[in-house]
């Protein structure tokens, strides 16, 4: 910057001069100052015009905002206090003065017929043999019959004893006062564990009425074993 004020000063002084030397040759009556101020404002005007063209006003300056801080979460810090104990409560438990137990019926009565039990075909082995009912084939206990038809009742069983029945095992009378029933050996092999099946022939009566019958197996000695099978026939003329 003060180095165009001395340029300037220094134009402006040669400028002076050569209005001051210079003049008309020819005896020109135009005034001498007057034409050296002239072109002295336009070498100045000239000056300051190539000065502003040249002069670049700087850039507006743009604030960028900081970031701004972001804070971590405050720690919570653990107590070291330990949680209160859990409080107990007594439980008071007051006695009462006993009953008079000569008062109280300890021994219920019993009314109606009681129920039957259930024969346990476990206890009714002997020896190594045993059996027991699966099912009735057929007449199941409770159907009619004509009177004096003759009829083949069957049941499947089980041999649930240790030992095999043998071909001559056979069914026993435990109670027959109403059929006259006949049967035959068994005549196979039956293995522990195989099923197989007894049957018995029976006649009906002549007469109506209802009519029972039962039978054992029987080993070949006579000794009966296993679960009883049973019939129950209703007889009608």
């Amino acid at each position: 910057m003060k180095l165009n004020r001395k340029i300037l000063l220094l134009l402006v002084m040669g400028v002076l001069f050569i209005a001051a030397c210079g003049g008309s040759a020819d005896g020109d009556t135009e005034n001498p100052q007057v034409a050296g101020t002239g072109a002295v404002e336009t070498l100045v005007a000239s000056f300051f015009e190539t000065q502003t063209a040249m002069f670049t006003p700087p850039p507006t300056g743009t604030n960028t905002p900081l970031p701004t801080n972001t804070f971590l979460p405050t720690p919570t810090i653990p107590s070291n206090t330990p949680p209160p104990l859990a409080t107990w409560t007594p439980v008071i438990v007051y006695a009462s003065s006993t009953a008079n137990l000569a008062n109280l019926a300890l021994t219920p009565s019993v009314t109606g017929t009681p129920p039957t039990a259930t024969q346990n075909t476990g206890a009714l082995g002997v020896g190594c043999n045993n059996l027991a009912i699966v099912r009735d084939v057929n007449y199941p206990s409770g159907t009619t019959v004509k009177a004096g038809d003759t009829i083949t009742k069957t049941w499947k069983v089980q041999n649930t004893g240790s030992c095999n029945w043998e071909i001559n095992y056979a069914l026993v009378i435990i109670k027959d006062e109403d059929f006259r029933s006949t049967w035959s050996r068994i005549g196979k092999v039956v293995a522990p564990g195989s099923w197989a099946e007894l049957s018995v022939v029976l006649e009906m009566p002549k007469h109506d009425g209802t009519f029972t019958g039962s039978w054992r197996l029987a080993d070949a000695g006579g000794n009966a074993f296993g679960a009883t099978l049973s019939v129950s026939i209703v007889v009608v003329e």
